[in-house]
């Protein structure tokens, strides 16, 4: 199930896909959380392509450019002919010199969360990791467990600060926890 729905306080229109599966939604221009209950349902459908296809409809008719939208094939031809122009993405980095196959392995090493062909894991993570693995541990324990992971002292504690302040770990009391 797909559903076209739109925020209450900037009027953004999005693609929820099955809306009864979450609680809330967020807004992806501004941000705002909803509860999915309560959004505007301006269209629902179980092909992901018609609900695309109203929603387009909807921001055409919405900023006054219905005649012009008429006129413009299905949402799902303008994108299938989009994935077929251009260059592909081999083709694009073997013109600027550069070997494709390194640049897609360096780009699965990341996924998996690698740095490099070492195996090792990001220091993020290693801190996020200590965090996870102690029982509430204090500022000094999380940087201890860090350090003997490889990650430098002073970088350990930037990153865990890092962490705190973009809302990912809490501190109270001199312990933190996970979000």
């Amino acid at each position: 199930m797909y559903a076209v729905v739109g925020c209450t306080d900037c009027a953004n229109m999005w693609l929820l896909s099955d809306p009864r599966a979450s609680k809330t939604a967020t807004c992806p221009r501004c941000g705002r959380r909803h509860q999915t209950k309560k959004l505007r349902r301006f269209f629902e459908s179980e092909d992901r392509d018609a609900a695309r296809q109203a929603r387009a409809a909807l921001l055409a008719k919405k900023h006054g450019n219905s005649e012009a939208f008429a006129k413009v094939e299905h949402v799902s031809e303008l994108g299938r002919r989009a994935e077929e122009s251009g260059i592909d993405d081999r083709e694009y980095l073997e013109g600027s010199g550069l070997d494709a196959d390194e640049v897609f392995d360096a780009g699965e090493q990341a996924k998996r969360g690698r740095a490099g062909s070492s195996g090792s894991v990001d220091r993020l993570t290693v801190v996020k990791d200590a965090v996870r693995d102690g029982d509430r541990p204090t500022e000094d324990e999380v940087v201890a467990a860090a350090t003997e992971r490889g990650v430098p002292e002073e970088k350990a504690r930037d990153l865990l600060e890092k962490l705190r302040r973009r809302g990912d770990v809490s501190e109270s009391g001199g312990r933190y926890r996970l979000l």
